[in-house]
């Protein structure tokens, strides 16, 4: 049976969300698909392991490609709720939906669930809060396991004053990341409260630094001062952690006098090597928003992949 489905998508991007979207529906005790891509050959809008939910309204949290057949996805997985059986489909090179097509070449496979494994993803939402990777297993009749490890979403802590401060905290926001803000002035942190997945915090003094326990191995500090007297405590603390990436806004003569400073006052060479300055792929900008994507851009090309995959099938 062929269902008709309001033209209702979400594009939301990390696994993360779309684990916590499955966790409200089965603490609601409603009926969804979970949606995998399990094969991909050639040029794909998403990464192997992406994955997507219809729910039993017949609406699309996330997607498995860049809108060309989303949709189709939707009434297959539509289907699926009122069988009960889980299915995979191919499209592309190979499928046998000739009329749909992918503009970028080669194929994709993806595997609709209409009964997955509740426990296992309420145990993923929990690793996941907790900041570690969580693994979640998918299997289909006449097919061994394939299995995938997400990571957590990546969080991005800030540390400044200013246009800037404030233009890479909605950069930052709209890039799927979990934004974290530190600064002296109240006015810059109540322009990005609504940004931030925790009360900004207020900082009182140069001479000491805020915990900084938010940062581990999937997150980035940046600081983003012109005036660098706030800077080396923090950054001494932040270089302390397992943070991902630590850098700082400024030229390289700043960026030199920093090293040295933080040196001096006994941080090691080794801790110095992980300091990023001056962050930015693109030189001598002026505009706020240009800084901030092109300390974003520095940022984005050190992540590690977001999915891991554990098992393929044979």
């Amino acid at each position: 049976m062929r269902i008709t489905l309001p033209d209702q998508v979400s594009y939301v991007e990390h696994a993360s969300d779309i684990i916590a979207f499955a966790t409200v529906l089965i603490e609601q005790e409603r009926s969804f698909a979970l949606i995998t891509s399990i094969a991909i050959e050639g040029g794909a809008a998403r990464e192997l392991g992406s994955l997507a939910i219809v729910d039993d309204q017949g609406e699309m949290t996330g997607y498995l490609s860049n809108g060309c057949i989303d949709q189709d996805i939707r009434v297959h997985a539509q289907n699926t709720l009122v069988s009960q059986k889980p299915t995979v489909v191919r499209y592309g090179d190979g499928s046998r939906f000739a009329d749909l097509k992918l503009p970028c070449g080669g194929a994709l496979s993806v595997l609709i669930n209409p009964k997955p494994d509740t426990d296992a993803i309420v145990a993923a939402h929990n690793k996941l809060l907790a900041r570690t990777p969580a693994v979640i297993d998918f299997m289909i009749e006449n097919l061994s396991n394939i299995s995938f490890a997400y990571r957590p979403k990546f969080r991005l802590v800030l540390a400044g004053r200013g246009a800037v401060f404030r233009a890479m905290a909605e950069i930052g926001k709209s890039s799927g990341f979990q934004v974290f803000g530190l600064s002296p002035d109240l006015g810059d942190l109540a322009s990005i409260t609504a940004l931030t997945d925790i009360p900004p915090i207020h900082l009182t003094t140069p001479s000491q630094a805020p915990s900084l326990s938010m940062l581990d191995e999937n997150a980035a500090f940046v600081t983003l001062f012109h005036d660098h007297d706030w800077e080396p405590e923090l950054l001494r603390a932040a270089l302390a952690t397992h943070a991902h990436f630590i850098g700082s806004l400024g030229s390289v003569r700043t960026h030199e006098a920093r090293r040295a400073y933080l040196s001096q006052t006994g941080v090691s060479q080794a801790h110095l090597a992980r300091l990023i300055g001056p962050i930015g792929l693109v030189s001598s900008l002026r505009e706020a928003p240009l800084i901030s994507i092109s300390a974003m851009a520095e940022i984005v090309d050190t992540l590690p992949r977001g999915i891991q995959i554990l098992d393929e099938f044979n």
